[in-house]
């Protein structure tokens, strides 16, 4: 973990999640995707007080041409030159080879995420469990998936399958793995959605919530209705409290630029000092909205100072 993260308030993921989850509201774990979107995130979760959680997946550090210290460097540097006091997780998001995982908590990312999901429950079991007991002793926190949750622009993951976390494994598979946060599949799906309407399966993560108190995670945010979200965050012995939002940043970011292709993060880096404050506005202005009207965790910062 990077030396100076406790001076900048930057926490490990289990720690932030047990605030949100005794408090009934969800933290939105934010994809910028591009370096020099890290800054609006961070913006917005300062002008509205709330904590949040910065990620990138493995899959997009190689799609936009990114490393994990290139990410980690300029994280910290925004931290620290925005003079932001909220609460903050770096995370790594979906990511299946350990040496990635490595090199990010080298890079000071202070959670990370092993996806075994498309293997059998018990090589599932074997390999988390592995990722854990290397973060934990390190001081990261460990998230984990079990069941398989769709996509439809493959950014984050490589396969469009999709299967329920079933509640008994989901049991098994945290008493044995250790794992401080599941990502399970109950109805979303990660990308836009173009035919298939999102939804979430409520009883089932009341069946995954009675069996197990571990931190539950919700994938494929981007265009969920609010009131799904809201409903899913409030179950009564706490329900989701981590949602991930990607795709609706880059796409404020593209509609802002009037491009429809998606960029290297070198090609972002290039835009001019005028087209690069715009796509920042516009990432702020989507990364405010969804913490004040879809996750509930604006001006929840001041709990953790108290």
């Amino acid at each position: 973990m990077a030396k100076n993260s406790n001076l900048l308030n930057v926490l490990p993921l289990k720690e932030v999640l047990v605030e949100a989850e005794k408090k009934g509201y969800a933290i939105g774990s934010f994809s910028p995707r591009y370096t020099p979107m890290i800054r609006p995130v961070l913006r917005a979760g300062e002008k509205t007080k709330s904590p949040l959680i910065v990620q990138i997946s493995e899959k997009e550090l190689i799609r936009y041409g990114i490393t994990p210290f290139e990410f980690g460097e300029e994280f910290y540097k925004a931290m620290e030159e925005e003079k932001i006091t909220v609460p903050v997780v770096l995370h790594l998001d979906h990511t299946k080879n350990f040496s990635v995982i490595e090199d990010t908590i080298e890079a000071g990312f202070t959670s990370v995420m092993i996806d075994a999901s498309e293997k059998e429950l018990d090589e599932n079991i074997a390999i988390s469990k592995e990722v854990v007991e290397f973060a934990h002793a390190k001081g990261v926190s460990v998230e984990a998936e079990l069941g398989k949750i769709g996509t439809t622009d493959f950014v984050e993951t490589d396969k469009d399958e999709e299967l329920y976390t079933d509640p008994e494994e989901a049991l098994q598979f945290v008493n044995e793995t250790g794992c401080d946060a599941l990502a399970v599949s109950v109805g979303t799906a990660h990308g836009v959605y173009l035919v298939k309407q999102p939804k979430v399966d409520v009883d089932r993560l009341k069946a995954i919530r009675k069996l197990t108190p571990v931190h539950l995670v919700l994938h494929g945010g981007s265009g969920v209705p609010s009131e799904m979200i809201k409903e899913a965050t409030k179950l009564p012995n706490g329900g989701i409290s981590k949602v991930n939002i990607a795709t609706d940043l880059e796409l404020a970011l593209l509609n802002a630029l009037g491009r429809k292709e998606r960029m290297t993060n070198e090609e972002c880096k290039a835009l001019s000092k005028e087209q690069l404050e715009i796509a920042q506005d516009a990432v702020e202005a989507a990364v405010i909205e969804k913490i004040q009207y879809f996750l509930g965790s604006a001006e929840q910062a001041e709990s953790f100072q108290a």
